[in-house]
């Protein structure tokens, strides 16, 4: 096998096109994965559509990836051949998702469980790095922020939290449906968040207490959460990341408060104080300083293997919730 097909971008803004890249072997501490199911994000398209983030090309994305464990680098010892596994991309070439074989690092790669599908554990690496270590991350060399959380996982985090409302902006995204998996963990409540209605019972099965219209203008809004809780904010996750809701939001805030946003800075500047924070998520585990019972996302698989990612991002682009959509890269032509 010395061989495979990628969806890759030729060059900035380009169309996507399909071609043959070769397979590389795993180097010390790598895996070579055959990738089952690729997950699809909205930072794929605004990459390809908008030219941002990636400098060198051609270049091959997909963050999120399921797969088969096909070959074991020097010195792994987590992981061997045939283990089901799922990964978070890194660089747009190699260890991207949106190909037939890609590569991973051991320290940053996990087993899926016996009863999770290819289709389901593709749903969860972006998001959940995006969401935890926004939340956990202990602060050491953090990039953007933290709010330093104790994670549930941990002696003392389970429920330790109870009693202390939250506000999660966007509910039915794939980040915002982890939030409120994590924040809901961690014994956060009320949680309140913003979504389409028509969601509205789906995310409450996950944790959400209470589920406001996406639609409600900010007068209207603060005057729902009011009547939900008169308690302050201390944790605010804004995973729609306009200058809307990154700017609702931070009023919202306590002084002490923390606001977690999935965009970059947008609050006013003239709105902001010293004992306020809000800082932009930078999701990623495999960089060093971000490595540290949950339901997977609902899925909705996109045909055509990796020929059909674009229709696919094209149809993220103009909006989808409550659902992460998936390819399967081995259904190729």
């Amino acid at each position: 096998m010395s061989e495979h097909k990628a969806l890759y971008v030729p060059e900035k803004q380009a169309p996507f096109a399909v071609k043959s890249v070769p397979t590389r072997k795993p180097e010390p501490g790598q895996l070579l994965v055959k990738v089952e199911s690729a997950g699809l994000a909205p930072v794929d398209w605004a990459i390809q559509a908008m030219g941002i983030l990636v400098e060198k090309y051609p270049a091959v994305l997909g963050m999120d990836a399921a797969g088969t464990v096909v070959e074991v680098g020097e010195g792994v010892k987590k992981f061997k051949k045939g283990d089901r596994v799922l990964k978070e991309s890194s660089d747009c070439d190699a260890f991207s998702g949106f190909q037939q074989y890609t590569l991973a690092f051991e320290d940053t790669t996990a087993k899926i469980p016996e009863n999770v599908t290819f289709d389901q554990a593709a749903t969860i690496p972006l998001a959940l790095a995006t969401s935890a270590i926004a939340l956990y991350h202990d602060g050491e060399n953090a990039i953007g922020g933290t709010c330093g959380l104790t994670p549930p996982w941990e002696e003392g985090g389970r429920g330790k939290y109870k009693g202390q409302p939250t506000v999660i902006f966007g509910g039915a995204s794939s980040v915002g449906q982890m939030t409120i998996e994590l924040l809901k963990l961690s014994g956060f409540g009320p949680i309140i968040t913003t979504a389409s209605l028509r969601n509205a019972e789906f995310l409450k099965t996950i944790g959400a207490t209470h589920v406001l219209d996406r639609n409600l203008s900010p007068e209207d809004l603060y005057a729902q959460i009011r009547k939900i809780t008169q308690e302050s904010f201390k944790i605010i996750y804004d995973a729609v990341g306009t200058s809307e809701t990154q700017n609702f939001g931070y009023e919202l805030l306590a002084p002490g408060g923390i606001l977690a946003a999935v965009q970059h800075d947008l609050i006013a500047p003239e709105k902001k104080v010293p004992e306020k924070k809000s800082f932009f998520m930078y999701g990623d585990v495999n960089v060093p300083q971000n490595q540290g019972a949950l339901k997977p996302i609902p899925v909705e698989v996109v045909p055509g293997g990796l020929e059909g990612i674009p229709a696919g991002l094209g149809k993220l682009r103009k909006g989808v919730s409550c659902v992460k959509l998936v390819a399967h890269p081995q259904e190729t032509a």
